[in-house]
């Protein structure tokens, strides 16, 4: 009789096992914080310090930030112009994806340049149309993982780490998602241009910009948003041609603006009042012949997808679909293009971040919002009622707790949302202030909260780079293990965002997952990732929490090979 092998994987997956049914059985473990001797132990402030700012401390992290001083750490993190950039992390922001206007990219990567270049190669064989499509394609998913690497990348190499984590913060506040239509290709225009910019500033230029963005009018369907054909306004009357999808009021940014990224869905206001917010948000759209245009008969667009063609079959376009239809047949097609459509048209309203204000789809009545009048003044109410929002008492509490829920634990303590609250409106909504105030709070540092967070799919993922000193080079390896986890990189369908809760994320088919993820890790093999190191005690020590008698144990007795992925599995590693 032959006795079968068992597989290396096969033990590391037994060994991640029997510390998973721990996990799930006995959730949260007696972890034990490193603040566990004293109050005054600096080691374990420093050492939840860097499991919240942070997404994860790095191998000896812990030791720096001593040595340099808490507070002086805390003052460059909350300052992070103050933290020199490499060459390396300042370029992850110059890729296409990130550094282009949402008119070049909807121009260039929208379905206007894929309807170009198919009628540009209609003479061709299906076999080629399809082949033009799937070329179209990869540019499409090239936006995605140039977006989703320079993301990766800066979350767990760059020095500026409150940053980062604050991007991801106000990100899911002001989500939006790439699996909605055009904004796939948006999403890192908006993330680049609307969210980082202000993640640690004003809270209203942030407000202000995510509401002008191409990513949140389309999202929300704001584009679409237009005065009732019966509103009095002395504007001119809507031509009956480009009624169709521009038939009327669209209420779904007005509600989510107070509900989600303002007010709080106890915030005080009524059905009515979003009826009113939407009528002031008529007519903010998206600029005409970039993504704002009526149908596809419409002139704007016919010259937005000529002049998107002739992008498209330019450079590396032109290269590439040389191959599917023959050299000739791409050059043909751009001059077919340029001769029919022209030179590129004036495309109206704003580039920087893809936004028109057409008037002719305002409702120029007087409005009545939070039992105050807005004068029916054009684009100035929105300015208006942005202002009135963002500087709400119930936006401050709103937006407090769910940086205390983010920050200190899923039910963040009341006291500490009413000193946050305060410091917000105090401060006009400086962020930075807010968490400062948060992160020198007493509440902040009880014991009870030091290891009471669950790293959501995202966390867990970036924790475990950081403490292994890895790098990833391409993201599809990473990206896949985030969808498997329920927690797809910019694809969150609904506006509220992913949770950050023990409750959203703690079952056993994501446990499972992140297991096998450590085993791929721990044991070298991620494909796309260059792994700084499998050394157990450095990843012991880069885990904010010690380890427990059971773990220590677990890892002792286990093949050299698996141990860094019992660290990693760790019921320890889970929590931060």
């Amino acid at each position: 009789m032959t006795e079968k092998r068992v597989r290396p994987g096969h033990i590391a997956s037994l060994c991640l096992a029997a510390l998973a049914g721990a996990l799930i059985t006995s959730f949260a473990p007696a972890v034990q914080s490193k603040d566990e001797k004293t109050d005054v132990d600096i080691e374990g402030k420093v050492a939840h310090v860097l499991s919240r700012i942070t997404f994860g401390a790095k191998p000896g992290q812990i030791e720096e930030v001593e040595e340099e001083g808490l507070e002086s750490y805390l003052a460059r993190q909350l300052h992070p112009e103050k933290i020199a950039l490499s060459e390396e992390i300042e370029k992850l922001g110059k890729v296409e994806a990130r550094a282009k206007d949402p008119v070049y990219l909807f121009l260039n990567y929208g379905r206007p340049a894929l309807m170009a270049l198919a009628k540009g190669n209609q003479n061709g064989s299906p076999r080629e149309d399809e082949a033009v499509k799937k070329v179209i394609g990869e540019y499409q998913r090239k936006l995605y993982e140039e977006s989703a690497l320079t993301r990766i990348k800066r979350a767990t190499e760059s020095p500026q780490e409150l940053k980062e984590v604050m991007t991801d913060f106000w990100f899911n506040h002001f989500n939006i998602s790439q699996e909605k239509g055009l904004d796939h290709v948006w999403i890192g225009s908006y993330e680049e241009r609307a969210i980082r910019p202000f993640v640690l500033g004003k809270f209203r230029d942030m407000l202000g910009a995510t509401a002008h963005h191409s990513g949140m009018l389309f999202y929300l369907d704001n584009w679409q948003n237009t005065k009732d054909p019966g509103s009095s306004s002395p504007a001119n009357e809507l031509d009956g041609k480009k009624r169709g999808r521009f038939s009327g009021i669209n209420e779904n940014y007005a509600r989510e603006l107070m509900e989600l990224h303002t007010l709080g869905v106890d915030g005080g206001y009524t059905q009515k009042d979003v009826q009113e917010l939407a009528r002031v948000l008529t007519g903010l759209g998206l600029p005409p012949g970039a993504g704002g245009g009526g149908n596809l008969k419409n002139s704007a667009d016919i010259t937005a997808m000529g002049i998107a063609g002739q992008a498209m079959l330019s450079k590396t376009g032109r290269d590439r679909l040389g191959e599917v239809g023959g050299a000739a047949q791409p050059e043909r097609t751009r001059r077919r293009l340029v001769r029919e459509y022209g030179p590129p048209p004036q495309i109206k309203g704003n580039r920087e971040l893809g936004y028109y204000f057409d008037k002719n789809r305002h409702d120029f009545g007087d409005k009545v919002l939070l039992g105050q009048v807005i004068k029916g003044e054009g684009e100035a109410e929105i300015e208006k009622v942005l202002d009135l929002l963002a500087r709400h008492p119930a936006t401050a509490r709103h937006i407090s707790y769910k940086l205390a829920q983010y920050f200190v634990a899923d039910s963040p303590p009341k006291s500490l949302v009413e000193k946050m609250s305060k410091r917000f409106l105090d401060s006009d909504g400086d962020i930075a202030a807010t968490l400062d105030t948060l992160f020198h709070s007493s509440e902040f540092y009880e014991k009870k909260y030091r290891g009471a967070k669950f790293k959501s799919p995202y966390r867990y993922l970036l924790s475990s780079l950081r403490a292994t000193n890895s790098k990833v080079e391409d993201p599809k390896l990473i990206l896949g293990f985030l969808k498997q986890t329920g927690m797809p990189l910019y694809q969150c369908l609904t506006p509220d965002g992913y949770k950050n809760t023990k409750e959203a994320w703690l079952n056993p088919d994501n446990l499972l997952n992140r297991l096998n993820y450590a085993t791929a890790l721990g044991t070298g093999r991620c494909p796309g990732v260059k792994i700084g190191h499998t050394d157990p005690a450095m990843i012991a020590d880069a885990c904010t929490q010690d380890l427990s008698s059971r773990t220590i144990q677990a890892v002792k007795e286990a093949p050299q090979n698996l141990k860094a992925p019992l660290v990693l599995g760790s019921p320890e590693f889970m929590v931060y």
